[in-house]
């Protein structure tokens, strides 16, 4: 199995891909000690081609690859595309278009939510995938036979998967269904999302719009700082450290030494010095500027017990539909229609999924219909 490592070998094989109407697309990489990931290998296939790139080879350019990404003419082919386009995207500033994610066809065409490739490839073409490659240090070189037929399956395997979903969506007239999650893999904003809102990864534990400020500007610097440096966030600082110093607001190298979640001796470092500086600025930050803490709307009683229904009428109908539950609504999505019924701004009460699960939400709300247990099994009558 031959591991491409040369200019003119890559050309040649892109230039072969190219040709097709789609190829998969898969890729290693290693992420665990890098706020980036490190890209180790790509594989990629068509009918009849198949390609391993060496991206770590010496004076590799990978720029013919990337203009590949952004060929309208072959449309790509991924499972679980996320961060196999971070990659791509942070490497190249190019988001591969057209898309096409198995994972998210396959919740559409009812094989079940975020199922797993190797489950998809067994239940689709009764191919069993050796997994013990799976945690390979990518970067070691030589990478050995096995490893590179490991890595190969990811995508030749992709291409009978790509073929049988694209049939099943075009027969049950489901394409447009995968518009919305496409166009979330297609954002730039999901893969370069903006510093300043890096305190919305964090679970709030804050209860004064003074400790939010806090919480928001260490936020922000812990993200220039782990980007700038390369490291994972939590190498920085980490997420309790951030809470207590919201909530412990220390002002100098002193009070800083006494929060129990940051290392012994930190606070003397240029990173703590930051820090203090950030903290001593959102400490003089006028009150009537101050954020404004989320507002946590208390549900109308009954609520609650509503969206349980709810929750039980979207399994029914996602059951008949042949899809995944996540697909026609989440779980925020039933509760605010549970709680606001027509006004409810969610995805499940706009365009198909309205038609498909909405509309039957609001039935079960107003009443018109509703759920009766029968010879062991769940059904919807109506009630006029």
């Amino acid at each position: 199995m031959h591991l491409i490592t040369r200019q003119e070998e890559l050309e040649t094989a892109l230039g072969e891909l190219s040709r097709s109407e789609f190829i998969t697309i898969d890729t290693e990489f290693i992420r665990e000690t890098t706020f980036w990931p490190e890209l180790c290998l790509i594989q990629m296939a068509a009918p009849g081609v198949t390609a391993l790139v060496d991206p770590l080879a010496p004076d590799l350019d990978l720029e013919p690859f990337f203009r590949l990404m952004a060929d309208e003419s072959v449309i790509k082919v991924f499972h679980a595309a996320r961060q196999d386009v971070e990659i791509i995207y942070h490497m190249g500033k190019i988001i591969p278009s057209p898309m096409f994610d198995t994972q998210v066809a396959a919740a559409v065409c009812g094989f079940g939510d975020s199922v797993s490739y190797d489950q998809l490839v067994q239940k689709i073409t009764g191919a069993r995938i050796d997994k013990t490659s799976r945690f390979t240090d990518w970067r070691h070189r030589p990478l050995s036979e096995k490893q590179l037929e490991y890595a190969l399956a990811d995508v030749t395997h992709l291409i009978d998967v790509y073929l049988h979903l694209k049939a099943d969506l075009e027969r049950e007239n489901r394409a447009h269904w995968l518009n919305e999650e496409m166009g979330v893999l297609t954002s730039p904003e999901t893969y370069d999302p903006a510093p300043e809102d890096a305190w919305k990864r964090l679970k709030l534990r804050i209860r004064k719009p003074q400790e939010l400020a806090i919480m928001q500007a260490v936020a922000t610097w812990r993200e220039y700082e782990a980007r700038e440096r390369n490291v994972p966030r939590g190498r920085v600082l980490k997420d309790d450290a951030i809470f207590e110093i919201a909530q412990q607001a220390p002002r100098d190298a002193a009070a800083l030494a006494r929060l129990r979640t940051t290392p012994r001796g930190w606070e003397r470092s240029s990173s703590a010095a930051g820090v203090l500086e950030i903290v001593n600025k959102a400490l003089d930050i006028p009150k009537d500027q101050l954020p404004k803490l989320p507002k946590f709307v208390q549900q109308a009683e009954g609520t609650s017990a509503a969206a349980e229904l709810l929750k039980v009428l979207l399994k029914i109908v996602a059951e008949q539909q042949g899809v995944a539950p996540k697909v026609l609504a989440s779980s925020d999505d039933v509760e605010k229609i549970a709680a606001s019924g027509e006004n409810a701004n969610v995805p499940a009460m706009q365009g198909w999924r309205r038609e498909v699960f909405g509309e039957r939400a609001l039935a079960l709300v107003r009443g018109e219909i509703a759920l009766k247990f029968e010879n062991r099994k769940i059904t919807v009558f109506e009630t006029k």
